[in-house]
């Protein structure tokens, strides 16, 4: 990828929601605490919220939460797969029956949902802008004794709808130290999903466009698109299949003998798995593994993991691995690029 180009995606990926709403919602918890705040959205078991007179996001646990009320527009997501667009209220029942959350679907149309099974909040409007989240994560290495240098960013920006949606997450590590060239390595993918009338089940496109030296690689790219099935949806946990078709090919760097045969055809074998813990930590796994079709017995796959530990407010620690393979590279080129990397991240939206 040319430099200007990896500028410009990280510029794009790292642009925040420029608007923000008015802070009229309300919040009931059980201790009978009330809140008047923004509801940003409901993710891994945490409903976040933002307060005029605390910067920055709050974290409360949705377990906690009594009632809330909100005439702005939200998608809700559940355990089933089932996806609601519309304005929020809690029902009243009677006793210690469970809470109830009433979406307001259209002017008359109101479905009640139990807490339990309510998996996903997000924050939608007639606004462009208002309907993103996501995340920005840099860090930086240095030791002294072989001037060896690190860096490293990950942004990724989220775009929700009711029965769809779409993401682009950008990666970027440069290394170097003295007496060895500087190794660099990019990665663009980007991903769209939409939801089937089946429960849980959904078919998606994928693309990865990725530079590595450590490979040899000036460019990759890689498109394909199958069907899938979330096989678990819960608040403390996510877990997706994904089975189709795709198609791969590889620019090397020049060398003086010709190498053919980098164009593949591929079957596509996806899954990501997230395990989340209330306001402390989270981790996401996710690879794309390539059996050539054209050329059997070759495989690629391309792995990534975070760990995210929360420090306050939006700001997070995370450690990650990025690895990517080629049982069967051209002769003298390596088949393996993979590394971790750590550093501090900033979270917008409901992320």
């Amino acid at each position: 990828m040319k430099l200007h180009n990896l500028v410009l995606c990280a510029v794009l990926l790292l642009v925040p929601p420029l608007f923000g709403r008015d802070k009229t919602d309300v919040i009931v918890m059980k201790n009978g605490d009330h809140l008047t705040c923004e509801i940003k959205g409901l993710d891994s078991g945490v409903l976040y919220v933002k307060l005029d007179y605390i910067l920055g996001t709050s974290s409360v646990q949705w377990s906690k939460v009594h009632h809330l009320e909100s005439s702005q527009l939200f998608i809700v997501k559940t355990e089933s797969g089932s996806v609601y667009t519309g304005t929020l209220s809690t029902s009243d029942v009677p006793g210690d029956r469970p809470m109830q959350i009433e979406v307001a679907t259209g002017t008359e149309t109101k479905v009640a949902i139990a807490r339990s099974q309510v998996v996903k909040i997000d924050q939608t409007s007639q606004n462009f802008w208002q309907r993103f989240n996501g995340d920005i994560n840099l860090g930086a290495i240095y030791s002294k004794g072989n001037n060896a240098t690190q860096f490293n960013l990950d942004s990724l920006v989220q775009y929700p709808r009711e029965r769809w949606n779409a993401q682009a997450d950008f990666s970027s590590t440069l290394a170097s130290s003295t007496g060895a060239s500087a190794s660099t390595r990019n990665q663009l993918n980007l991903q769209g999903q939409r939801l089937l009338r089946w429960d849980n089940w959904f078919y998606q496109g994928i693309g990865i466009f990725m530079q590595s030296s450590e490979q040899d690689i000036n460019f990759q790219g890689t498109l394909g698109a199958g069907i899938g099935r979330y096989l678990k949806n819960t608040n403390n946990a996510q877990i997706y299949l994904l089975g189709g078709l795709a198609w791969q090919d590889t620019a090397y760097q020049a060398t003086t003998m010709p190498i053919a045969g980098q164009s593949l055809t591929a079957a596509l074998v996806a899954g990501q798995m997230r395990f989340f813990r209330f306001n402390k930590t989270s981790l996401d796994l996710g690879a794309v593994v390539l059996p050539a079709l054209n050329q059997p017995g070759r495989v690629h796959v391309n792995m990534n993991a975070s760990y995210y530990i929360k420090v306050f407010s939006n700001l997070t620690w995370n450690i990650s691995f990025y690895g990517n393979w080629d049982t069967r590279p051209p002769a003298n080129f390596s088949g393996a690029d993979y590394g971790t990397s750590t550093g501090l991240g900033w979270t917008f939206g409901t992320r």
